[in-house]
């Protein structure tokens, strides 16, 4: 058997570890770099978890039932999951590019997540979080969202591909 052909076989498998892999990125970057998310990016991590809701169950069946691999079901919404990120990711990157206009609830000015600003806000002090129009790492000329956009795009295809595999043959061996 090919690794591609493995790899689609057990694609609910695989989409649960590169959607961990993402959710572990982003709080590293937030907890050990510093980047405090915006709202833009939390919705992104909602779209993760989404993921990870879906592939977790379906990678636990096709295991403890010794089925021929990924359900296809699970597949495809695996697919319209990815395909979210990838739009929310791309609107995001937009965002930072000035290409469009975010959200008014996060673009114009704000400041980073700290003990500070929450305790100013605890003692009626104003806070600004994080703004969505502001574009705080980029590597290779693609910001956080603009790699993300990237990734899921790739995820969103695996999954569709994964989706239409042929069902195998019950009766063959494994």
């Amino acid at each position: 058997m090919s690794v591609l052909r493995f790899i689609f076989r057990w694609w609910t498998l695989f989409a649960l570890l590169a959607a961990a892999a993402m959710l572990a990125t982003a709080h590293g970057f937030q907890h050990f770099a510093g980047y405090a998310p915006c709202h833009l990016c939390l919705e992104q991590r909602k779209l993760y978890w989404a993921a990870i809701a879906i592939a977790l169950p379906a990678s636990a069946w096709a295991v403890f039932t010794r089925s021929k691999g990924t359900p296809r079901v699970a597949a495809f919404l695996l697919f319209a999951v990815f395909a979210s990120e990838a739009i929310v990711a791309t609107f995001h990157a937009g965002v930072e590019l000035k290409w469009w206009r975010g959200p008014e609830s996060c673009t114009g000015g704000g400041g980073s997540v700290d003990i500070a600003g929450l305790q100013s806000l605890l003692t009626g002090g104003s806070f600004q979080p994080p703004m969505c129009d502001v574009a705080v790492w980029s590597w290779g000329g693609l910001s956080m969202a603009g790699w993300n956009a990237v990734i899921a795009t790739g995820l969103a295809l695996a999954s569709l591909i994964a989706s239409m595999r042929r069902k195998e043959n019950v009766f063959r061996g494994r």
